[in-house]
């Protein structure tokens, strides 16, 4: 009988820290095909809350374990597993419940290895937040060196991602962000200009940037800064959606849709995992990419604290609050 593992589980959906417990389950049994791993580091990110409120695109089978991203290290491996072997640092594979000490996936699955001597905590936000920035900044427009972005919520991990990015890829990015003083943090992120949302939008990044051609919008917010966005793109540009943070529909004036040919577009990282856009090799080029930057440094996002399992409801309480200056990171097995 394999031995019990702590694990956070959900049986209902509601206000996340009350609808989150800890519990001890059997890992499962290991297949030929599976590999077994220690999880060492996994994210709470907003989509994980989204799920624990009922409210994500994709809700899983109650009860659950929530978690689609982290990193761990291989502790045993089936009969027919060749891609992996025991000892390896691991991106767990996408969505397989990782807010707990162990987990059973398919080997097939597992497509990127990380070196011992690197981060694990950077290493474990691989599999989101990085792509979705590439994906903004890849295939919404088609950007060349020089060119401008403008993105709010830029003081997100996905903002910072953005930013280092586009730092990586010769683009210039505005970074509007929802209160005063995060100038110092956007320069050091990598952004060129930082200003504060609001209906005034469009003037202040017309002198930030003399008044440079923006094609594309990058938008987490909804709600009226959709709108703001909107004002300070040139004619036919294009404003990409991937979050609800206002947790108001986008808006967007007619106008700017009709007179000025402003498009309005949704980006969600599960469909591109699930083939919308991309085949196996691509997805494989792409996290391959990523992996070198956050192993060199080049990428990388705040970590404001990390938690142990059995801080679980204090952990997601704190994902929850506003203002926060970095991401929160669970520690399942207490890995320093």
């Amino acid at each position: 009988m394999n031995k019990l593992k702590k694990a956070v589980q959900f049986e209902k959906t509601g206000n996340p820290p009350d609808v989150v417990q800890l519990v001890e389950l059997e890992t499962g049994a290991l297949e030929a095909g599976d590999a077994l791993i220690d999880v060492l580091a996994a994210t709470i990110n907003p989509s994980h809350l989204l799920t624990l409120q009922g409210n994500y695109g994709v809700q899983p089978e109650l009860p659950a374990i929530p978690g689609a991203e982290g990193i761990g290290r291989i502790v045993e491996i089936g009969s027919s597993v060749r891609n992996v072997n025991p000892g390896d640092l691991v991106m767990i594979p996408p969505y397989s419940g990782t807010w707990r000490q162990q987990v059973v996936v398919p080997a097939e699955r597992i497509i990127v290895k990380f070196p011992n001597d690197g981060d694990p905590v950077q290493m474990s936000m691989l599999m989101a937040n990085p792509p979705t920035a590439w994906l903004l900044l890849k295939t919404v427009v088609d950007l060349n060196p020089g060119d401008w972005v403008i993105q709010n919520a830029a003081n997100s991990a996905v903002g910072q991602y953005v930013m280092q990015l586009a730092k990586i890829y010769g683009f210039h990015t505005i970074n509007v962000v929802r209160r005063e003083g995060l100038e110092d943090f956007i320069r050091e992120a990598g952004g060129d200009v930082c200003v504060v949302d609001g209906p005034d939008l469009a003037a202040q990044v017309k002198v930030a940037t003399q008044s440079q051609n923006i094609r594309l919008g990058i938008d987490a917010v909804a709600g009226k800064s959709t709108q703001f966005l909107a004002q300070c793109l040139s004619d036919d540009g294009t404003i990409a959606n991937y979050g609800l943070l206002s947790g108001s529909p986008c808006q967007l004036d007619p106008s700017e849709i009709i007179f000025r040919n402003i498009n309005l577009t949704g980006v969600w990282l599960t469909q591109w995992l699930r083939g919308r856009n991309s085949t196996p090799n691509l997805r494989t080029a792409v996290y391959d990419e990523l992996r070198g930057y956050i192993v060199d440094g080049r990428l990388s996002a705040n970590v404001e604290k990390s938690y142990t399992l059995e801080e679980i409801k204090i952990a997601v309480a704190h994902a929850m609050k506003d203002g926060r200056s970095g991401k929160v990171v669970l520690r399942p097995n207490n890995y320093d």
